[in-house]
């Protein structure tokens, strides 16, 4: 007789969620005043985009947002998290707030609490303006300060209503895919910009956390939101581990490090001193960077394997960001990136729950006693709907229910997780590779915008429901 299992329960106080981003899916792009962000001239750049396309509708949540929030209910989430559009809000990225760009996320913060679902706030979701870009955007320090003033505006407006925000998502692929390969917008291909745009980054955030506690009650709580990379490499030969050395410190520690221990790895100053002498960082901006946090956010898809490449190799490119004759690893073209084995979705990442329970216990140890919520992680499939119209995805049910379970053993191991936020909500506008890779638990039929949810989503519902993960073979 086959020994009883054991079920995957969560504290009754787990947060279950999804996330979404602002250019992903709210369309509606010159409405109230909004100006172009750098997703909107970079998406209407020829050959930027599979199939030349853009957000100018995305999938409509502009208008439709009570119907999502709806369809939230249905599934019953407690929370949900979703970012702002800084030039809906502030079309110059400075000045004044667009008070009808601000009345938009008022409503639908306001039909959120009114079905019981938590809002959590991102501020910057990689559309930075494109006023600021033309004034040098990220490599510029300035653009740090009208961050800033952006996160007080917002805070101001929503902080009353929102416990939960988030200053920056993924500031890895703002700097170094926007800056360094081009794969992002703005497109640029300059190593030395793609470090300083980190350091204005982090900066970003210190600064936006400072603006945020002078206006949010004393309650709410503020995180960033890091794409941290696990790396492994492919063996322990000291060149491998040199390789694997310069990865995390560009992957993990020029964001954690000063973030989270007011300083950057000496080894990434190092190895980056060809590029820039760091004289971006000014005295004081270590200490304006390490604010204390309320939360980590964690985002996971995939690990990396490296090891140190041959002599007639090219340096990084195989590392699933997208394609391009420019690295986004500057000062790591010694570093060859493999292939992790296992199978893949439809992205070609590698799916390896372990590298998310490792992740977990990294900073469990990195930054002991901070609570830690899983702010992405998800999986794109080529989801179609039957001839009954409905859509069913068992391998996003079964890369779900082997990630939350790497979630699940990492509390049990002592990880202080508190929530996990499920990307995406519904299919969307996925960046360069436009609408051809589809991450959402609710199909979207981009021709009519009707939502479906997925054979994943009623998986999800019943997790949610139950706290319990149900079997992989239910949806």
């Amino acid at each position: 007789m086959p020994e009883p299992v054991t079920p995957v329960t969560f504290p009754s106080t787990f947060l279950w969620g999804a996330s979404t981003s602002a250019y992903q899916i709210e369309g509606a792009v010159r409405e109230g005043g909004r100006t172009p962000s750098i997703w909107d001239t970079f998406s209407h750049t020829p050959g930027k985009t599979v199939g030349g396309d853009h957000g100018d509708i995305a999938v409509d949540h502009y208008r439709r947002y009570r119907e999502d929030v709806a369809l939230m209910a249905e599934l019953g989430l407690d929370a949900y998290r979703f970012s702002v559009s800084w030039s809906r809000v502030q079309p110059t990225g400075r000045g004044p707030a667009v008070q009808v760009g601000l009345d938009f996320y008022r409503r639908l913060v306001d039909e959120l609490l009114s079905h019981g679902i938590k809002p959590a706030v991102t501020l910057y979701h990689w559309d930075l303006p494109q006023h600021l870009e033309d004034a040098g955007g990220w490599p510029e320090r300035d653009t740090a300060y009208r961050f800033a003033e952006y996160a007080q505006l917002v805070g101001e407006a929503l902080g009353d209503r929102v416990e939960h925000w988030m200053t920056l998502n993924e500031p890895w692929c703002t700097a170094f895919l926007g800056y360094a390969s081009g794969v992002h917008a703005p497109g640029r291909t300059d190593p030395e910009a793609s470090l300083k745009a980190a350091h204005h980054l982090n900066l970003a955030h210190g600064l936006g956390t400072t603006a945020l506690r002078s206006v949010l009650p004393p309650h709410n709580s503020i995180a960033v939101s890091l794409n941290s990379s696990t790396i492994r490499t492919v063996s322990q030969d000291p060149a491998d581990l040199a390789a694997a050395r310069k990865i995390d410190d560009l992957a993990n520690g020029v964001f954690h490090g000063p973030m989270l221990h007011g300083a950057y790895p000496e080894t990434l100053l190092k190895a980056t001193e060809k590029i820039t002498d760091w004289s971006c960082v000014k005295e004081g901006d270590l200490a304006l960077i390490n604010q204390p946090l309320d939360a980590l956010g964690l985002n996971y898809y995939a690990p990396a394997l490296v090891s140190a490449a041959g002599a007639d190799t090219d340096g990084p490119r195989a590392d699933g960001h997208g394609s391009s004759a420019h690295s986004p690893w500057p000062g790591a073209d010694d570093v060859m990136f493999h292939q992790t084995p296992g199978d893949q979705t439809q992205m070609g990442w590698t799916i390896d729950p372990t590298g998310l329970h490792e992740l977990l216990m990294r900073y469990t140890r990195e930054a002991p006693g901070l609570p830690l919520y899983i702010t992405e992680n998800g999986a794109a499939y080529d989801d179609q709907p039957d001839p009954d119209g409905r859509v069913h995805d068992p391998e996003r049910i079964a890369y779900l229910h082997g990630h939350l379970s790497a979630v699940h053993r990492a509390i049990s191991d002592g990880a202080d997780v508190r929530g996990y936020y499920q990307w995406s909500l519904m299919d969307n506008f996925e960046w360069s590779y436009g609408y051809e890779k589809r991450f959402g638990m609710v199909h979207v039929d981009y021709a009519t915008l009707e939502r479906t949810p997925k054979s994943s989503a009623r998986w999800y519902a019943e997790a949610v429901r139950t706290g319990t993960l149900p079997a992989v073979t239910e949806g």
